[in-house]
């Protein structure tokens, strides 16, 4: 007698799904799910895709309601980058009832998910595979009638702002993630992604860290998509070699330590310990072959630079998830900025300050199931960072002399570098603005209230004192 045939519908992300006809759902995390697929007939699962991140298990939840047939699911957790991520570990916390989903989701129905029967399997190994889906089979399925839960809608209100070249600069990583998060949400394009969904993006975004502390700064309570435990099994994926295994995805620091042969970490040690104010201290992580053969790193360029005995560290990423990806991207980054200062100090006995850490993301986006998310996080920590007055293009006196308004520039040292006089404001401030175009907008704001202060006390007789 042939099994029964069942249909598994999914109402989110349906096109990244392997599809069966059985009533057991497989969730392979980072192990690619056309693996999984080759060792199982395909009567014995109803679906199989990836967990990448958290976020996705809410659409897991959302999916599985609405296919009262499922009897269990089956968890493959058998890669580091499974554990890097956090996304297997939130699965399980939220079958143990400590991690949320949608608001949106009754109670009721969560609770039923969580009464199914799980699995979680650490070995890709197929009779292990096919004796737990043979048990998951035989349980009680969901039950009930389909139910349908929406995504709410996120609304974005989009307001003018450049298609290409940003730039975002913070102390730390926590601080400029933030202000990411604003820059995309209010000034980023909507656009369709191959992923079932859209995304919201900004072109060409530059995200400056200045002073992320040596043993990092975690904020509490921690906002941040990612923690200190995740950052311990995070970082070695970048610092550390790992060996290849065929159809599993890359790490980092496999590209850097291996893949081309050659250690190029080591490399770039031994070139600024050899001429210390080298350019050429460069770390490559794209390989041509990755056009053809699928599965190309986010991360593909590392240059590193020492002015002025400032080590500094510059990574260009193709494609970055800022919401999810970039705080750890940028620790780990961070770590390897560090790694690379000590080896050298240690080689030479010179003394380098750490620099900034500078990420050029190509592709900088959020996707529409962290709008949410991304909105509450700026609805609760922007604006709320100390304001510093420091502005790299120097300081301005402004000064009445005689019937006209005269402004010096300033370097960091007190210097005058350039004088302004005139007795229009509007000239002076394109003057200004036509020498120093880097400048601080909320110091070009307070500048442009000095001057109209100025303007107004030679208008009246009245003596000015810059604020």
């Amino acid at each position: 007698m042939l099994a029964t045939q069942h249909k598994y519908t999914a109402l989110h992300k349906p096109n990244q799904l392997i599809y069966g006809t059985g009533t057991v759902v497989v969730v392979t995390g980072w192990t690619p799910k056309e693996r999984v697929a080759k060792l199982l007939e395909s009567h014995q699962y109803a679906a199989i895709g990836n967990l990448y991140s958290p976020a996705g298990v809410d659409l897991l939840v959302r999916n599985l309601l609405h296919n009262p047939h499922i009897t269990g699911v089956l968890v493959l957790w058998a890669t580091q980058q499974d554990t890097n991520s956090g996304a297997l570990a939130a699965l399980r916390q939220f079958v143990d009832g400590g991690f949320s989903v949608g608001a949106d989701i009754h109670a009721d129905d969560v609770e039923r998910i969580r009464q199914l029967s799980w699995n979680i399997l650490f070995d890709e190994n197929k009779l292990w595979m096919n004796d737990f889906i043979e048990r998951l089979t035989s349980q009680k399925p969901l039950g009930g009638k389909p139910k349908v839960y929406p995504i709410p809608e996120v609304k974005s209100e989009v307001v003018p702002s450049p298609l290409y070249g940003h730039r975002v600069e913070g102390k730390t990583v926590a601080e400029t993630w933030v202000k990411i998060l604003h820059r995309i949400r209010t000034g980023g394009v909507l656009r369709p992604t191959g992923y079932d969904g859209q995304w919201q993006e900004l072109i060409d975004l530059m995200a400056v860290v200045t002073d992320e502390p040596r043993e990092f700064y975690i904020p509490h309570p921690n906002y941040l998509p990612c923690d200190r435990a995740y950052l311990t099994n995070y970082i070695p994926s970048i610092l550390e070699d790992a060996p290849y295994v065929p159809g599993v995805k890359y790490t980092y620091g496999q590209r850097l330590r291996s893949h081309f042969g050659r250690d190029q970490v080591e490399q770039v040690v031994e070139k600024l310990v050899g001429e210390i104010d080298a350019a050429s201290a460069v770390m490559n992580l794209w390989d041509a072959a990755d056009h053809e053969r699928g599965g190309s790193p986010c991360l593909n360029q590392i240059w590193v630079r020492v002015v002025n005995k400032e080590l500094s560290l510059t990574a260009t990423l193709r494609s970055n998830d800022m919401f999810n990806a970039w705080p750890a991207n940028a620790f780990g980054l961070r770590a390897l900025q560090m790694h690379i200062r000590d080896r050298i100090e240690h080689e030479t006995n010179d003394i380098l300050l750490l620099g900034p850490l500078v990420t050029l993301s190509q592709s900088a986006h959020l996707y529409d199931h962290s709008f949410a998310y991304a909105d509450e996080v700026v609805e609760k920590h922007y604006g709320k960072a100390k304001k510093e007055y420091n502005d790299p293009v120097g300081n301005f006196l402004v000064e009445t002399v005689g019937n006209q308004i005269k402004v010096s520039r300033m370097d960091a040292e007190g210097k005058p570098v350039r004088e302004y006089l005139g007795r229009s404001v509007g000239n002076l401030l394109d003057a200004i603005a036509l020498d120093a175009p880097a400048i601080q907008p909320s110091h070009a704001l307070y500048l442009g209230v000095q001057l109209e202060r100025a303007w107004n006390s030679l208008r009246y007789g009245e003596n000015f004192t810059q604020d």
